[in-house]
């Protein structure tokens, strides 16, 4: 990971400017540079991970114009050799130095060309503007606001933000900004035509355009390795990185001592694709006192995302502390494409389409920024096979019909795309899903609702909550993370979309809890 800022217009500061940017050094531990730009500022903490030498720290220049990114580009060796071969020249082999020589030659279009994570702010020096991109689902975090002049200011966290903007609110993904609008060049959930495959073509499709993912995300020059819960989708991950590495790689998996249920499927699945595979155990002492840095470094209330932030967050940090690794692939995204135990509720195949779309909308509120906080701020870079533009545009492409739970049994055509082929075990190939939030331990759960249990009265509880008329808290949990939230971040709530539940319009769905533990269908997800 790294961290970028961009104060785009006359009344930046730069004491202001550092004061805010300086919050999120740990994204990029290894180098930082300011530079000033036409009228306003862009700064760059850097992590490096793709072209190790000084000449690829940013912000780059070329002809007046400058460039930050925190990203990956997928494929930048082809690209780079089309502008060489246009009369550009690079100084290092860092990704993102094809960004301004593309500028230069596709302006704006170049954004759709990408194929990438990334978040990037461009300063156009012969017009004087500046210009702001994201990436199609929004893996990669970008936040803006405006100061009390009305001058715009990127960054990478909204804590870049505090206090500098009166209101922050996250760039939308798949948009690029410019003279004053956002402009949509890609959405992702957009379905031009239905994808009519029959089961077996799909399922092929699936399996070749995963794996493809996965493999174009192993391509670093620092140390890679995995997080594993033993879950279908992580482990999906790993068994294909082990196919495609010539040694063996390093997994991790994090759970409760007592509780785990997932720690014992990650070591199945860790000895069965021979990976070098660490365990690390948290207390329920460890996770509520980490509860307020996790509330701060997540800048969300959300229950679901907090929850399974816990265990995410004490794992990276693990992993920064004892290893040499930069880079870790994680199992996000799969869930918003191919269901979750509460979609078997959906009532239709457009419903259920539906529910796909808002989901794969809204993630860079909800897993993706859990994904990104809890491994940035422990100085690592997260990368997302599942979130392969090709992948994803397939996948929500595909006959919803195919997708729905007809088949008794959640996932199907992802679990069946690598059927009979090796990769794993058939035990956790079709095992059910259980919530990462409670396969590191029920008992975690069970610990933090106890804990805002005993923080409030009923009567407290019910005054406390009404001071709060956008996403409510509708249980002490909810309170005490909207509580701690607020002191982080005063009056930005509206930075999250609502609470990330199921949908209560459908029947069986309309529970109190995010946890999948409430369903009716949970069944045997948690054994």
């Amino acid at each position: 990971m790294c961290s970028i800022m961009g104060y785009c217009g006359s009344s930046a500061a730069m004491e202001r400017f550092l004061t805010g940017f300086g919050r999120t050094k740990s994204r990029g531990p290894d180098d930082t540079r300011v530079v000033e730009t036409g009228n306003g500022i862009l700064g760059f903490h850097r992590l490096a991970i793709m072209g190790l030498h000084p000449e690829g720290m940013q912000p780059f220049e070329s002809q007046g114009c400058y460039a930050v990114c925190n990203g990956e580009i997928y494929g930048f060796e082809k690209i780079r050799q089309l502008l060489r071969d246009r009369g550009y020249t690079f100084q290092s082999d860092s990704d993102c130095e094809v960004l301004l020589p593309l500028y230069h030659e596709y302006g704006t279009d170049m954004f759709a060309m990408l194929d990438a994570e990334f978040a990037c702010i461009l300063y156009d020096g012969e017009t004087g503007e500046y210009i702001a991109a994201r990436d199609p689902i929004g893996i990669r975090p970008l936040y803006y606001g405006y100061d009390e002049e009305g001058t715009i200011v990127f960054a990478s966290e909204a804590k870049n933000l505090v206090g500098l903007c009166d209101k922050i609110m996250p760039f939308p993904p798949g948009h690029y900004y410019r003279n004053g609008e956002f402009h949509c060049y890609c959405d992702i959930t957009a379905v031009s035509r239905v994808c009519t495959d029959d089961l077996e073509t799909a399922c092929g499709k699936i399996r070749e355009k995963l794996v493809e993912g996965v493999k174009k995300r192993l391509v670093a020059d620092a140390k890679v390795g995995f997080l594993l819960s033993g879950g279908l989708d992580s482990s999906l991950v790993c068994a294909i990185a082990a196919r495609e590495s010539d040694k063996p790689i390093e997994t991790f998996a994090i759970g409760m001592e007592k509780d785990a249920i997932d720690l014992k499927y990650a070591r199945q699945v860790a000895e069965f694709i021979g990976s070098h595979h660490t365990e690390v155990f948290m207390t329920p002492e460890e996770v509520i006192s980490s509860l307020k840095d996790v509330i701060r470094l997540l800048g969300t209330y959300d229950i679901t995302t907090i929850r399974a932030s816990m265990g995410m967050y004490l794992v990276c940090k693990a992993i920064h502390e004892k290893t040499d690794i930069r880079v870790l692939l994680t199992g996000e995204i799969s869930d918003e494409l191919f269901g979750y135990k509460y979609t078997d509720f959906a009532p239709s195949a457009e419903a259920f389409q539906a529910e796909s779309v808002k989901r794969v909308r809204e993630l860079h509120m909800y897993d993706v920024l859990r994904a990104d906080r809890c491994i940035s701020v422990n100085s690592l870079e997260a990368r997302v096979p599942f979130g392969d533009l090709d992948f994803v545009h397939y996948v929500m492409e595909l006959d919803p019909q195919k997708k729905l739970n007809t088949y008794n049994k959640g996932k199907y055509l992802l679990r069946h795309a690598f059927e009979g082929l090796g990769y794993l075990p058939d035990e956790i190939l079709w095992r059910e899903k259980a919530a990462f939030s409670d396969a590191v331990g029920h008992s975690m759960v069970d610990d933090l609702k106890e804990f805002a249990e005993k923080q409030y009265t009923d009567e407290e509880f019910e005054q406390l909550r009404g001071k709060y008329t956008f996403a409510q808290p509708f249980t002490k949990e909810s309170l005490l993370y909207r509580e701690i939230f607020e002191s982080f971040y005063p009056g930005q709530a509206e930075m999250v979309v609502d609470f990330w539940m199921p949908n209560k319009e459908w029947e069986g769905c309309n529970v109190n809890d995010p946890s999948a533990r409430v369903l009716s269908n949970y069944g045997a997800s948690g054994e």
